[in-house]
């Protein structure tokens, strides 16, 4: 849960409406379907400080939409309806309405005010290439030519999602090792710029890593949205997208000082 709330934060506080909107409405199914673990991470000012993130002027509520700040404002206020023994959301939101950033009370649709509906049961996708493999198993048995020809059309939608899969992990170890190597030539290029001993060579280096990690940013994100189902998988991305947040915020700093 930690992984997959540090996920959705990340992607509610995009500057593009339509994937933080996207990003709320995934916050809201998993709320509601996913149990107490992950209810008690939500419920945590780490998780809820990132919400505030995007209504607060000091921070995102600068550039973000009101059409996503209202949608916060209201996923908030449902958490304080649902859930109203824990008092850090009370908190939160009561800080809002203090510091003026809400004004009042959203009003929520009927079938919002309502508690979340009990977790359904925990369906993993082990649990369904296992009916697959029931499925392949009475398909081969059977004497039917459309029955064999559906096996082989299972079969092949297996070894595809398989590759599938393949490549995904190929393109994160090879995007993570690329950032790492990126961050740490572009560190060692700083330091002798903040030294003055940069050769113009070495500066044409630094502008081509600048611009490869700045490309790198948004195969990241899209690296962490294939990686939501793998939490191992998860936090190596973010932990790439934290390095190389940090060397270009880095490198912004360094140039303005000089």
């Amino acid at each position: 849960p930690l992984f997959a709330l540090r996920l959705l934060a990340h992607k509610i506080q995009s500057p593009q409406e339509g994937e933080a909107l996207h990003a709320l409405t995934v916050l809201e199914t998993c709320v509601n379907n996913c149990g107490d673990r992950f209810h008690s991470e939500m419920a945590k000012f780490r998780f809820l400080n990132e919400l505030i993130k995007v209504l607060s002027p000091k921070y995102y509520g600068i550039w973000s939409s009101e059409k996503v700040k209202s949608r916060v404002t209201e996923v908030i206020f449902s958490w304080t309806v649902w859930f109203p023994q824990e008092v850090k959301i009370q908190d939160a939101y009561q800080m809002l309405k203090k510091q003026g950033i809400v004004k009042e009370d959203p009003k929520l649709p009927e079938d919002k005010i309502l508690p979340p509906p009990s977790p359904r049961p925990q369906n993993s996708i082990f649990d369904m290439d296992e009916e697959k493999s029931k499925l392949l198993a009475k398909l081969l048995k059977s004497s039917h030519p459309e029955d064999l020809q559906a096996a082989n059309r299972l079969i092949q939608s297996v070894v595809k999602e398989e590759q599938e899969k393949s490549a995904q992990v190929s393109r994160r170890v090879s995007t993570i090792c690329e950032v790492s190597e990126n961050v740490r030539r572009m560190d060692e290029l700083l330091e002798n710029y903040r030294r003055q001993e940069l050769s113009p060579a070495d500066q044409e280096t630094l502008q081509a890593l600048l611009q490869r990690c700045e490309k790198l940013r948004p195969l990241l994100f899209r690296l962490a949205s294939e990686a939501v189902a793998d939490e191992e998988a998860l936090a190596e991305v973010l932990q790439a997208n934290d390095k190389l947040s940090r060397a270009l915020g880095q490198y912004r700093q360094v140039v303005a000082s000089q």
